[in-house]
């Protein structure tokens, strides 16, 4: 059978089966089970294409929902039955399950240690391919094989049934999944025999909490492949048979058929979040005349595309697997908003049109959780390769301080859903223009900048830093014991102080730098002074008989009963050990105020103890497990501290311990894959380990006016990297071993290099890197010029 593909399925489609055995081996070392004990809700969606809106996954608990609004919940390792597959899975949006079953029917998905409870299926791990832009399990209880893909925005099933009288397709829209809260209304109804449309809304966690007046929808339009012979309904209330709507919470339909033996039937199911018209022109556009394995192997063929920009070779295949795996979740983090048309959500249920208002392709409206550490890997790794979603991250952010006012850290469909009460977007803003990536209004995007770090007037509680006015203020952010919860608000913050108050000031330090600099490349002399002057805040906090940042009162004096392993008490999701070390804008001072030795010991001294634990909360199964540590690798505020030592003139324990973490905290399983069962926050940590063993990272976020690149230990014997300005840049480490983690020497285009970073901009002029590799440290070489500390 000749198959018609539509135009630009096709050049993928031959990209997939003429790109050769090294494309192949790109997917080979994706591994989507890696880490899948205590995943979050976006992890384990290998039915999807890079940032696609459509990410189609099996659910194990999602119908639980997450009374909390951030944890682990969705696909479990340790779970053994499936109760559905699932559409939307974003940052505080997921919903629209459907599950094919046989037999007497059953409308509610059962509990996990019931599953004849309900509809859900067990099923043996054995029979479950999991790869990226496909999955397939075979279902226990029912016989049957499910299959799903996916387009940019649209998801594709193909069930593989038995023969049986009683064969339904449930699609159970009314009820919660995953981190999306409670449904508030739900509509599914057949248009006609072969289409189905309807809608979800939820009313999230974080969404009630930061931006209440917010609500997340979720619109749906799908094509089946075989008339069923009939259509029933089932609401919370109950089920109706011959009914072929159904509305409100609970909503849902069950398609029946007479199935023969290994009869398929397809589905194709367009998305939006925007209305069910455009969800029927995504399917049109994306997929109209597509066919389900078509419809996979282009995904695949992008994939491979993505993944490959990024070329690793060597001998150690653990190391490629940890590579690759951790890229992926880096391209599947984060999900596309906006319509093939444009149209995007704004607050409240509206509709706006996304403005492009800079050179290159139409950007694209993406919903996003905090960038809270991000800074320090998927920024680096988008500026670095795939600069397009960089610039797809300001644009919307900026579209949504044309909305709002304000930007929002963490957004859903345009709600705020911060998560961590401060706000790092216009640090984030200002590396993108210092990187070059500039396909915006800049004018407008350093008004936002500016307010982001100095406006406390009607600051809405969604755009965090509700204490900015403090800071501005005191130059710190002031201690407040009672705020740890107020009226049953916990870590309250505002104009006087916060709980959070050093965790606060050392990160508005941070950001007041990064806004300084781009003011600074803007001619703004009078507002870099003011920022560079609040940059300095972290000194006040800095105790100089511990010379550890201790929590400070609005009157000046320490905290008492200070301890500094105690989490949270003025340190949002870590203590004082990890925090101490948080000035990245200026780790030149900090080593001065430390003094070098005592920085240095102590920095090594720490690293040798958290290797005991694997640098994080050793085996225990919690995102939190390590905040009590000394060192937390799986959590945000400590991800560049191993990279300090090249400031303080001891570049080899850089190089040592940034491999020793690659080499211990990941891991290829289930349930050790980012630590054990840590948080992996949309790619970050995974982005971590792919920029640290290229030997490349910057302490700073890329916000220094000329950003640079710090120099470490890369583990693959050769990388071909296919930059985002389309050059090439090849990384070489000669003797290159497990046990050779030292640099020996450098060389950039056959130009020795005598120090332990150079300038972004020379190294994204392409050409070769090579790093001559030993067992020891050679603790002359990268020692001479530290890198820059402030510009």
């Amino acid at each position: 059978m000749k198959l018609s593909f539509p135009a630009g399925v096709l050049s993928l489609v031959l990209l997939l089966n003429t790109s050769g055995t090294h494309a192949q081996n790109v997917l080979k070392y994706v591994n989507p089970n890696i880490g899948t004990a205590h995943s979050r809700w976006f992890f384990y969606t290998p039915a999807a294409v890079p940032y696609g809106m459509a990410k189609l996954a099996p659910s194990t608990n999602g119908h639980y929902g997450n009374a909390s609004g951030w944890e682990a919940v969705g696909y479990d390792t340790r779970q053994n039955s499936i109760e559905g597959f699932v559409h939307f899975h974003e940052w505080q949006a997921g919903g629209v399950s459907f599950m094919p079953t046989t037999g007497e029917l059953r409308v509610k998905p059962g509990d996990l240690e019931g599953p004849a409870t309900g509809y859900r299926s067990r099923f043996d791990r054995k029979n479950q391919v999991a790869e990226p832009g496909y999955y397939r399990v075979l279902l226990d209880d029912y016989n049957i094989t499910a299959e799903l893909t996916a387009t940019k925005r649209v998801g594709f099933h193909r069930y593989t049934f038995p023969k049986n009288n009683q064969a339904h397709l449930i699609l159970d829209i009314g009820n919660k999944q995953g981190e999306s809260g409670e449904v508030t209304d739900a509509s599914i109804r057949m248009v006609d025999a072969t289409h189905v449309e309807g809608f979800v809304s939820t009313y999230p966690k974080y969404v009630q909490t930061y931006d209440p007046a917010g609500k997340v929808n979720m619109y749906f339009y799908g094509e089946i492949s075989k008339q069923p012979a009939s259509v029933g309904a089932f609401t919370a209330a109950g089920t109706q048979a011959n009914q072929n709507s159904a509305t409100g919470k609970g909503a849902g339909l069950v398609l029946n058929y007479q199935t023969s033996e290994q009869e398929k039937i397809e589905m194709k199911v367009g998305l939006s979040y925007t209305s069910i018209a455009n969800a029927k022109a995504n399917l049109l556009a994306e997929a109209g005349s597509l066919t389900f394995d078509q419809a996979r192997a282009a995904a695949q063929a992008t994939w491979q595309r993505e993944l490959g920009k990024l070329a690793v070779e060597g001998p150690d295949e653990q190391n490629k697997t940890k590579f690759y795996t951790g890229l992926f979740h880096a391209l599947l983090g984060r999900g596309i908003a906006s319509d093939v048309n444009g149209d995007y959500p704004k607050h409240g249920g509206q509709v706006g049109k996304l403005v492009a208002s800079g050179p290159g392709p139409k950007p694209e409206f993406i919903n996003t959780d905090a960038i809270w550490g991000g800074y320090w890997n998927i920024t680096q790794l988008w500026a670095l390769s795939y600069p397009e979603w960089y610039g797809n991250y300001v644009n919307t952010q900026l579209q949504v301080y044309r909305d709002k006012g304000w930007f929002g850290d963490g957004l859903v469909n345009s709600e705020f859903v911060s998560g961590v009460g401060t706000n790092f977007v216009g640090l984030a803003v200002a590396a993108a223009y210092q990187a070059g990536i500039r396909n915006y209004d800049v004018n407008l995007a350093y008004q936002a900048v500016r307010a982001n770090e100095l406006n406390w007037r009607n600051r809405p509680f969604g755009s965090g830093k509700m204490d900015v006015k403090a800071f501005t203020q005191y130059g710190y952010v002031p201690f407040k014991e009672n705020y740890k919860q107020d009226q049953g608000v916990w870590y309250k913050s505002d104009s006087t102080g916060s709980y959070f108050s050093n965790s606060h000031t050392l990160e508005y330090s941070y950001s007041a730098f990064a806004a300084a600099q781009m003011a600074k490349s803007l001619g703004k002399k009078a507002d870099y002074e003011q920022l560079i002057k609040l940059s300095n805040g972290w000194k006040k906090i800095l105790n100089p008989q511990n010379k550890l940042m201790r929590p400070k009162l609005a009157d000046g004096s320490f905290v008492n009963n200070f301890n500094p392993y105690e989490p949270w008490r003025g340190f949002q999701e870590g203590n004082a050990m990890q925090y101490t070390f948080y000035v990245p804008q200026n780790p030149a001072e900090l080593v001065a105020a430390l003094g070098r030795d005592k920085f240095n010991n102590r920095l090594d001294s720490l690293f040798t103890a958290s290797a005991k634990t694997g640098f994080g909360g050793g085996k225990e199964i919690d995102a939190f497990a390590g905040i009590k540590a000394i060192y937390n690798h799986g959590n945000q505020p400590c991800l560049h501290i191993s990279w300090l030592f090249n400031f303080s003139g001891q570049p080899w324990l850089t190089q040592k311990w940034t491999r020793q973490i690659c080499d211990e905290f990941y891991g290829t399983e289930p349930i050790h894959g980012y630590g054990y069962g840590q948080d992996e926050d949309q790619g970050q940590l995974g982005s971590w380990y792919v920029i640290s063993a290229l030997g490349l990272f910057d302490v700073k976020g890329f916000t220094d006016a000329r950003p640079i690149v710090e120099l470490g230990s890369p583990l693959f014997s050769k990388a071909t990297i296919q930059l985002g300005n389309q050059k090439k840049l090849v990384i070489e480490a000669k003797n290159t071993a497990k046990a050779n983690v030292y640099v020996q020497s450098a060389e950039l285009n056959g130009k020795p290099l005598t120090n332990c970073w150079l300038y972004r901009d020379e190294l994204m002029q392409g050409g070769k890197l090579v790093f001559t590799m030993g067992s020891q440290p050679n603790k002359t070489w990268g020692t001479k010029t530290p890198p820059p500390s402030v510009q």
